[in-house]
């Protein structure tokens, strides 16, 4: 074995320090990028409201080969669709194993608006919305589209960052409306047509335990991810380098962190709202 000299720990301790300084910055960058972008959303609401709508109606609807699927309002839709028969089926299971299988109404309500239908909104736009916005932003960065808009004094955060996250924050409330509706309807069909249980009974722990602030809070919660993952993926497409390889590899990060920022965002939403329920009181 190679003796471990003086100088080689001095080399390692200065590499660490100098990835360490390294890190901090690129936050910093982050952070400040973050705050550009979330300033120039006004502008982009004053001055390019044909180009938000424009980002808007590609965003929901899909361009090329995702717009004869239906865009992500299909992709949402399946995602939740099969995460809330999911939540009915193993529930249905889970609960019959002790006698309340008639409690799968009150699963679906509780566990399909808390966790389930947010997480999965989150990630499918992660997957579908971001990914695309990456990969665009990227494309224009690497083939000079970027630098040729601020030669033409137009300022490309607000045109192409601003108008981006803008659209990203409102087609999200649309988006997930009909993805918790579709998963609240896999839920029913699973366990009512599928499963065998009585339509009454379902409808009446789903309706009791349904409950609208919890609804609301969903939606918030959706929107801060949404928002998020517009923005990290802004952020990696708009500062992407070397080539279509650089550009994809700025892809596959940006999904990497918006998918760890959808489950920290679930988490901490989680915790703030319902750390301090202890019980479900399933009487009355």
């Amino acid at each position: 074995m190679r003796e471990v000299t003086g100088f080689d720990f001095a080399f390692t301790v200065r590499g660490r320090y100098r990835g360490l300084l390294r890190g901090i910055d690129n936050f910093g960058e982050m952070a400040l990028f973050f705050g550009r972008a979330i300033a120039s959303t006004g502008k982009a609401a004053r001055a390019y409201r044909t180009e938000t709508l424009r980002v808007l109606a590609e965003i929901s609807l899909g361009t090329g080969a995702l717009a004869a699927v239906g865009g992500s309002i299909v992709v949402l839709g399946f995602l939740t669709m099969f995460a809330g028969a999911t939540v009915a089926v193993q529930g249905f299971d889970s609960l019959g194993n002790i006698g309340v299988d008639a409690l799968t109404g009150f699963l679906a309500a509780y566990v399909n608006v808390r966790v389930v239908a947010p997480i999965t909104a989150g990630v499918g736009l992660a997957a579908t919305i971001g990914a695309g916005t990456t990969a665009q932003l990227g494309a224009m960065r690497i083939s000079e589209e970027i630098d040729a808009l601020e030669v033409m004094a137009i300022k490309s955060v607000p045109y192409l960052v601003g108008t981006r996250v803008l659209a990203g924050m409102i087609a999200v409330v649309p988006l997930y409306s009909l993805s918790l509706i579709t998963s609240f309807l896999a839920s029913r069909i699973a366990t009512v047509v599928v499963l065998g249980q009585s339509g009454g009974v379902y409808d009446h722990y789903f309706s009791t335990f349904l409950v609208p602030s919890d609804v609301l809070w969903s939606f918030l919660q959706v929107f801060v991810m949404a928002t998020a993952v517009m923005l990290i993926h802004t952020y990696y497409g708009y500062t992407a380098s070397g080539g279509p390889a650089g550009v994809g590899t700025a892809t596959g990060r940006a999904v990497r962190l918006s998918l760890i920022t959808v489950v920290m965002v679930t988490l901490m939403i989680s915790l703030a709202l319902y750390g301090n329920s202890r019980s479900v009181h399933l009487a009355g």
